[in-house]
């Protein structure tokens, strides 16, 4: 279950990696802030596109022929973002790595949940939320390390994140994973909610969407934002103000695991609102550390609603519908996290930085407060 968990780990790890250089690029290349959210999208694209097969597949054939090839393509996307000289080669590289996280938080998910059994389910819930957000940190943090002490530091942080995946294919290759549960057959299409569980996934994404959007917009836009409005220009900074994100997500997980299901959601959806309120007053009093602040508790905001939904994942998805409902699951968050960061894009370009996020931040707070409301009124017994 562990093994399985560093390998996701080590996949996400290129998920938030390009995130500290987002503005050297754009010196580089040339681009406008609006075209970084488009860049930061192409991942959700890919990883969206991921979701609608991935879990079918892996319910279908098992575990390992399909986690092979998606990390695959993210060895493929560490070569393409070490060498990328135009636009096109960053958002091929941004779609494949995509691609291999829609299938490893699908299908890597589910393995997880696999190899815990029926006498650990909220542990291996556990590992398998904490192994996404945990590898989500480590890529930032690296990324904006080597960008502060190297002139070109592209080729050597994906060089690093190249051997980590290498391993974890290895690793994945190596496992032997548990026969899944019978389900009835059905004709390969879009995923759909297992019979009984439309309401434990509706709680759950109506936390887990809104939180998602928060930490799309701290990874799309915060480089830019502190780097324009507010003078910060390391690029330590930036990934250091994403590693802590992901750090208090992965920290609260573990911190507060025992809670209820229903706590943990609404835990989230508080956090989700300080989020939004943070965001919005470092943008009018143009306060770098009320940004950075923002961050941690978006990250805590995801941390919280991820464990939620996967625990309710775990609990009552068989595994034959386990991958699919997993997918299913981050679909939503996922597309909600792409959509915002494209809104955000398009009113930062009409109304300028400022009004343009704190629209956004708004918009995203009432959004987390009806979320908050739904699950208190339909998840009365978790």
């Amino acid at each position: 279950m562990w093994a399985a968990a560093w390998a996701v780990a080590a996949v996400f790890a290129l998920s938030n990696a390009p995130q500290p250089l987002y503005v050297s690029w754009q010196h580089e290349i040339g681009f406008s802030a609006g075209t970084i959210t488009v860049v930061f999208a192409a991942y959700i694209g890919g990883l969206l596109t991921a979701l609608l097969v991935a879990g079918q597949l892996s319910d279908r054939y098992g575990r390992k022929p399909v986690l092979l090839p998606g990390i695959a393509c993210g060895l493929v996307a560490t070569l393409l973002f070490a060498f990328a000289d135009n636009v096109v080669m960053l958002l091929a590289a941004r779609v494949l790595a995509g691609i291999a996280g829609g299938t490893t938080v699908s299908v890597g998910t589910a393995a997880i949940l696999d190899l815990g059994g029926p006498d650990r389910r909220r542990r291996a819930s556990l590992a398998a939320s904490a192994a996404t957000v945990l590898g989500a940190a480590i890529g930032p943090l690296l990324a904006g390390a080597m960008a502060e002490i190297l002139d070109r530091p592209a080729v050597p942080v994906f060089a690093v994140l190249f051997a980590s995946m290498l391993a974890a294919f290895v690793v994945v290759a190596l496992l032997t994973f548990p026969p899944m549960g019978d389900r009835a057959p059905r004709r390969f299409g879009v995923p759909r909610i297992p019979a009984g569980n439309g309401l434990n996934l509706a709680a759950g994404l109506a936390i887990f969407a809104p939180a998602m959007a928060a930490t799309s917009f701290v990874l799309s836009l915060a480089p830019s934002v502190l780097s324009r409005l507010l003078g910060v220009t390391s690029p330590l900074v930036a990934g250091g103000t994403a590693c802590l994100m992901f750090i208090a997500a992965t920290g609260v997980q573990f911190a507060l695991r025992r809670l209820s299901i229903r706590t943990l959601l609404l835990i989230g959806s508080a956090l989700t609102l300080a989020a939004t309120v943070s965001m919005t007053f470092a943008v009018v009093l143009s306060s770098a550390v009320l940004l950075i602040a923002a961050a941690p508790l978006a990250g805590a905001a995801q941390g919280f609603a991820q464990l939620g939904g996967f625990t309710l994942i775990g609990l009552h998805v068989p595994s034959g519908n386990r991958a699919e409902a997993t997918a299913l699951f981050s679909f939503g968050g996922y597309l909600m996290g792409g959509l915002s960061a494209l809104a955000t894009g398009v009113l930062v370009d009409v109304y300028g930085q400022a009004e343009g996020m704190t629209i956004f931040a708004v918009s995203l707070g009432a959004v987390a407060i009806a979320g908050a409301i739904f699950v208190r009124a339909r998840l009365t017994h978790e």
